[in-house]
């Protein structure tokens, strides 16, 4: 059973912010190892990843294809129990983001254990 009480959102949306950004692949690996669960899932309408490795090969994919690109919070997280939802923009610094999106964290003992992601905003031709 996960200790819900010491979730904050706001930690956990930041962690996953910050794993979107990290460019060094081995940094990336140690912070899925921290904060994802081996079995984790990643989907959204666009992509979807098992494990961390898939989630490190999705995250490589984004990084790739949007090199100028980063990801920030719009907003505030919020969330209750073992879920957790926030909203993001991804785009060039000081820029309004061009891509956003809310995503669905379910955690198991801290870690997140799933996203869904929908996409809110997204160019055209994405």
């Amino acid at each position: 059973m996960s200790d819900t009480k010491t979730i904050d959102p706001k930690t956990v949306a930041c962690r996953y912010i910050h794993l979107w950004n990290e460019r060094a692949a081995d940094r990336r690996r140690e912070i899925l190892k921290a904060n994802w669960t081996d079995d984790a899932k990643y989907v959204d309408p666009l992509m979807s990843g098992d494990g961390r490795d898939g989630v490190d090969a999705l995250i490589a994919g984004v990084q790739q294809r949007f090199p100028d690109f980063r990801f920030q919070l719009i907003g505030e997280p919020n969330g209750y129990g073992d879920h957790v939802r926030f909203s993001w923009g991804l785009g060039p610094d000081g820029a309004d983001s061009p891509i956003k999106g809310t995503d669905f964290a379910v955690l198991r003992d801290g870690r997140i254990r799933s996203i869904t992601g929908f996409l809110d905003q997204v160019l055209p031709g994405a």
